[in-house]
């Protein structure tokens, strides 16, 4: 018998349906404001609006590439503790932030002495490494002091304990640091230049690459080795992966190590594209990298970093695409609403995200 459809269920399906004309309404008035930008409806909604170029619109959406590049990494993060463990390591943003504050600190350090600008790929593996090695281990003390004590606790006792773990990570770096911006020596200026007929900053090439490679290794250790069977037998049943001589704490230390590398090398990707750190720098990148991992299916690791270059992409281009031929002022200040509604909207058309949920056992229907 057909369950009968709800009022919340219409609420649902009315939310659907506006979200999608509105995108749609959105993208076709940009079909025609850059195919005939004097027609009738632009001068009316938006007499203002800028007619883009194809050079614009490409360096807009490798923008969105590159950052949502970083959003992955930081993604795979969160969809590997939530597919072992099965919750939210809300501080998992932090620790991305403490990675680009070594990485700061460490090449500053290159800089004073000369090997910066020098020895720039040398400095740049070295500043890498510690960033990456600092990642992990702030990722291992929290997994050991904070979260295996409460493993047994339920869901909403950890993460509560993940948020407090985020401020008390972000007050460290402020006692520690200080509260001003910190910046990243300049990269070497082949690095800032555009590179041959794709003209596209050799940053953007670099952030892209780097994150495509550290994705791919990750697939490989995950797929490919006995460390990588260990972490799928536990995410699939811990209890019965321990009876099968697993050793368990061991592995999910791992997880949380792997994920903790990841957002390392987001950090430094992140310090050479922005150059500016502060003690609050993980927390909105935190935010949209959990949202990549729920939009890609929270679990999936493919969709985590799927999920981020959406929202990378999404955020950079949407605010022109969608908002501006609406009318809608201040367009371009509205990237982080984009980004959100991308969500919200892919969530109430697959509630699973795109390629499905990953869960533990326990927390299967």
């Amino acid at each position: 018998m057909r369950t009968p459809r709800t009022g919340v269920d219409w609420f649902l399906t009315f939310l659907r349906l506006l979200l999608l004309g509105a995108a749609t309404l959105g993208v076709l008035l940009f079909i025609v404001q850059q195919v005939y930008p004097d027609n009738l409806i632009t001068r009316w909604v938006n007499p203002v609006s800028a007619n883009l170029t194809a050079s614009q619109f490409k360096g807009l959406l490798v923008s969105g590439l590159t950052q949502g590049a970083m959003y992955g990494l930081i993604a795979l993060g969160y969809s590997m503790v939530y597919g072992v463990l099965g919750f939210i390591n809300f501080a998992h943003g932090e620790v991305f932030m403490a990675g680009a504050m070594t990485g700061m600190i460490a090449s500053n350090k290159l800089d004073d002495a000369g090997i910066w600008e020098s020895n720039f790929l040398g400095s740049l593996a070295f500043v890498l490494a510690v960033a990456v090695a600092t990642s992990t281990l702030a990722a291992i003390a929290m997994e050991k002091v904070a979260y295996r004590p409460l493993r047994n606790s339920p869901r909403l006792v950890l993460l509560i304990t993940s948020v407090g773990m985020s401020f008390f990570i972000q007050n460290a770096s402020l006692v520690l640091l200080g509260a001003k911006s910190k910046s990243y020596p300049r990269a070497a200026e082949w690095l800032n230049g555009n590179v041959g007929v794709i003209d596209v900053r050799g940053s953007r090439l670099l952030v892209i690459a780097v994150a495509g490679l550290s994705a791919v290794a990750l697939w490989w250790l995950v797929e490919r080795t006995k460390t990588g069977m260990a972490m799928r037998a536990v995410a699939e049943d811990a209890e019965i992966a321990a009876l099968m001589g697993i050793k368990v704490n061991r592995t999910i230390v791992t997880v949380f190590a792997v994920g903790g590398a990841m957002a390392g090398v987001a950090g430094i990707l992140w310090g050479l594209m922005f150059r500016s750190v502060t003690h609050s720098t993980g927390f909105l990148p935190g935010i949209k990298a959990f949202s990549a991992a729920v939009l890609g299916g929270i679990g999936h690791l493919g969709g985590a970093m799927t999920g981020g270059l959406i929202i990378g992409a999404a955020e950079s281009v949407g605010p022109i695409v969608f908002f501006e031929p609406l009318g809608v002022q201040g367009a371009t200040q509205l990237k982080d609403a984009v980004a959100f509604l991308v969500l919200v909207g892919v969530l109430l058309i697959r509630p699973s995200g795109l390629f499905g949920e990953r869960l533990p056992a326990e927390d299967r229907v």
